[in-house]
């Protein structure tokens, strides 16, 4: 057969069947033995190499090689095939179960036929004597394994929606546990961070979000409230600046201090990230932000400390040289006039050496001042 290959995986699909409805295929057995009047009627499925009986009366036999199987030629067919007498059909005179134990004599068999079209196997009844079956008993062996087909076809799908189910139930048990250890983290983040969709109103946000709120503004954040409830007056132009830029689907960054000369003044370091779905749409924006605080306190420090260098420069740049400089003035002075006397090279020398090493002194106290500055930029 050229579907053949299509009709062997139609079969694998069938061939474990739930306790339930092998209880129902033998009740059709046994209403197909009792209607054709013979001891023996099966529900056969024939695979590559064998021909299985998944529900029997009269029989103990659980399969037969396929080639001994006369279903074979019932599946080549949309009829019922009836063999009044096998001995007297050269299809079937030479088959080991004709002529030798269990000396099978008569045989009729309705192919089980799927919604698309392949022939599992037949329901079929045997006799050991020669036999026929009248219009009424074929219509009903046919109507009866059109029954058997609904059944297996309907356990194949209540397996198929079981397995579904299985399935559904582990991705969300996987998704479940993928929430709750991304939730642990996004809980257990130091920085703050809120999703707001495009109306500007509060999606999700982690714990450190929450307590941010409640410290700064005594206020509790929930879903679906607006930003800008939590947003302080002077910023919120800036706030919607920043947050119509995310929406263009464009990140961006800023700093600024929160609650300007309180005791509860801070410095964040926001984030303005937009969020997109599948189809590349920006939904929302996270807002993201870090406390720099220490790091700008520090800053303040560190300029502190520059301007204190810097009054010293000035003090060595101009104070202690200034005395320097009359000293040179008066050598200067001395050498016009040709005043000369034993110790004025040696003074020369002492006050040029005292200007080289004020000058080496400012010269240290600018780079410091500079290392100072670049570490502020770092």
């Amino acid at each position: 057969m050229n579907d053949e290959p299509l009709r062997l995986r139609a079969v694998k699909r069938f061939k474990d069947l739930d306790n339930d409805i092998v209880v129902d295929l033998n009740d059709i057995v046994g209403l197909a033995a009792q209607i054709c009047g013979t001891p023996v009627a099966l529900v056969t499925l024939l695979d590559s190499d064998m021909q299985w009986f998944k529900a029997s009366t009269g029989t103990h036999i659980s399969c037969t090689p396929r080639e001994v199987a006369f279903c074979n030629h019932t599946i080549a067919q949309n009829k019922v095939l009836v063999v009044p007498d096998l001995l007297n059909d050269e299809r079937f005179n030479t088959n080991p179960l004709v002529v030798n134990e269990p000396l099978t004599r008569f045989y009729a068999g309705a192919p089980l036929i799927t919604k698309d079209g392949h022939a599992l196997g037949s329901l079929c009844v045997i006799d050991f004597k020669p036999n026929d079956l009248n219009h009424q008993q074929a219509k009903s062996l046919k109507t009866l394994a059109k029954q058997v087909v609904n059944l297996m076809e309907l356990n194949s799908s209540l397996r198929s929606l079981e397995q579904q189910h299985q399935h559904s139930q582990s991705q969300k048990a996987s998704i479940s546990e993928s929430e709750m250890k991304l939730k642990a983290i996004f809980d257990s983040s130091k920085d703050t961070h809120i999703l707001v969709g495009r109306n500007l109103e509060v999606m999700a946000f982690n714990k450190s979000a929450s307590v941010f709120i409640k410290s700064v503004y005594n206020k509790k954040l929930a879903n679906g409230d607006n930003i800008i409830a939590y947003t302080e007056p002077t910023m919120i132009h800036s706030f919607s600046k920043y947050f119509a830029v995310a929406l263009t689907g464009r990140s961006i960054k800023r700093e600024w201090e929160l609650q300007t000369n309180t005791p509860n003044a801070c410095w964040k370091e926001t984030s303005f990230i937009p969020v997109k779905d599948n189809n590349g749409e920006v939904i929302g924006v996270a807002i993201n932000s870090t406390d720099i605080t220490t790091r700008k306190r520090h800053e303040e420090q560190i300029s502190i400390q520059n301007e204190a260098l810097n009054r010293i420069a000035i003090i060595q740049s101009h104070e202690l040289r200034r005395p320097v400089a009359s000293l040179l003035g008066i050598l200067d002075l001395m050498r016009m006039e040709n005043i000369d006397f034993g110790y004025f090279n040696m003074i020369e020398h002492t006050v040029n050496e005292l200007d080289e090493k004020i000058r080496g002194i400012v010269k240290d106290s600018e780079d410091t001042i500079q290392g100072h500055h670049l570490a502020i930029v770092a």
